[in-house]
């Protein structure tokens, strides 16, 4: 039960603050690289996380002849004076297939001094041996990506003292509760009839949500007094999914769907039927999901669905992905890219502009 506490208290908070980096450094003509003998090797430019300047280290023949066989990579902290910090670091190589990073050492929170060899992460020689990077997708096309991850921890902050006296307030929980009324279908005045399953529903609710519901259940196109709508060409399991979103303005829990791929088909059909029902945010939310998941087996999926239902900012990022990762041949295997060629050529036509533009840039 809330309460105002009797008893005056005073209040200050210490927090401590966190500065996240990320920098990718290109290695084109890998095997020219090789060669230039143990102990030497090629710097990133120096970039700047939390305040402090950093950069990659690249050794193609190892930091020492003990370790001839291994690339060294290692994370340095570039202050020419005295400088301590406390980070940590997280180095990871690129597949050159799909276009995502692996990790391959990660250094714990720690403090890095430019004084001394803590400057340097990992404190290892060995960072991965050159027989396995070279039978890998790491390296593909004679170039290799580094990709770094710095998180800095920067000073405490510690708030002015003050006066705390408080009455706690429950969240705001309306979502809850008329997910609840799904649920429990209680007063509910339509029922939706799709495939071998039926939903009720509850028609004011859906006409504030959705334009399309509006028109069908209080316009002039309006079924007469009918109670029962049946929804064509729709998974009853899509169709449940925009009914949760459009009471609850969330997603139902998807952990059962069997993996990423069968969560990212349901997110293609949850999109059309977004878009068919006009729920916009529930589109922008289905087109976030299927930006963060793009790989080079569903990209072009991806794109004829952004073509087909007009979004704009995913046919962006699928363009992006198809021209800049270095994946093309790849993705020109796919079932998906030789259903786009059949079903929507002219996306073709960008994803080749696109390409060619960002060759000559």
């Amino acid at each position: 039960m809330p309460f105002l506490t009797s008893t005056p208290t005073t209040k200050s908070t210490s927090t401590l603050g966190t500065a996240l980096g990320r920098h990718v450094f290109e290695i084109d003509g890998y095997s020219k690289h090789r060669g230039m003998g143990s102990g030497e090797f090629v710097r990133s430019s120096t970039f700047s996380v939390g305040g402090y300047n950093w950069s990659i280290r690249f050794y193609p023949d190892g930091n020492g002849v003990k370790d001839k066989d291994y690339i060294s990579v290692y994370l340095e902290l570039r202050w020419e004076d005295t400088k301590k910090v406390r980070a940590s670091c997280d180095l990871r190589l690129v597949d050159q297939s799909t276009g995502l990073p692996s990790s391959v050492h990660t250094t714990e929170l720690r403090m890095f001094s430019s004084s001394d060899l803590t400057r340097f992460a990992p404190q290892t020689n060995r960072f991965k041996k050159r027989s396995e990077l070279e039978d890998s997708a790491y390296l593909l096309g004679d170039r290799l990506v580094i990709d770094c991850v710095v998180t800095v921890v920067t000073e405490p902050t510690v708030s002015e003292t003050k006066l705390h006296r408080k009455i706690e307030v429950p969240p705001f929980d309306i979502g809850n509760c008329l997910g609840k009324l799904l649920e429990a279908e209680e007063g509910a005045d339509v029922t939706f009839s799709v495939g071998a399953e039926t939903f009720p529903a509850h028609k004011l609710i859906l006409a504030m949500q959705s334009p399309v519901f509006k028109a069908e259940l209080y316009g002039p196109m309006r079924e007469g007094s009918a109670q029962v709508v049946t929804i064509e060409d729709m998974q009853p399991a899509v169709f449940k999914a925009l009914l949760h979103f459009i009471y609850t303005d969330s997603l139902p829990d998807m952990d059962d769907l069997g993996g990423r791929d069968a969560n990212c088909e349901v997110m293609r059909h949850l999109l059309v039927a977004a878009d068919r029902y006009g729920v916009e945010r529930l589109k922008l939310v289905c087109q976030s999901i299927l930006c963060e998941n793009l790989d080079v087996k569903n990209v072009a999926t991806t794109l004829g669905l952004a073509y087909q239902h007009d979004c704009n900012l995913l046919q962006d990022v699928c363009l992006e992905y198809m021209s800049s990762s270095n994946v093309m041949d790849a993705v020109v295997a796919t079932q998906g890219y030789k259903n786009l060629k059949t079903t929507c050529p002219s996306a073709l036509a960008d994803a080749y502009e696109k390409s060619m533009t960002q060759r000559k840039a």
